[in-house]
């Protein structure tokens, strides 16, 4: 019974990885799915902000313009 008893053992501990392991996965799709939402969202958003810059390459600007006064 001996070998038994160590087989029914390990097919617990096994069982119990498995479980684990289950739990893992589910989580780990959670947070990609969660991700891809947050990356479309980011891309709506790119869109949106490309559809609203002006059209063409931005005029020309001196750094010096944007010194505050007191310099």
């Amino acid at each position: 019974m001996d070998i038994q008893d160590d087989t029914e053992r390990r097919l617990t501990q096994l069982e119990i990885k498995a479980g684990f392991a289950d739990d893992l996965l589910d989580q780990l799709n959670q947070t990609v799915f969660r991700q891809q939402q947050q990356i479309e969202l980011l891309m709506r958003e790119l869109v949106e902000l490309r559809r609203q810059a002006p059209a063409g390459p931005a005029p020309f600007r001196s750094l010096r313009d944007e010194l505050p006064p007191h310099y």
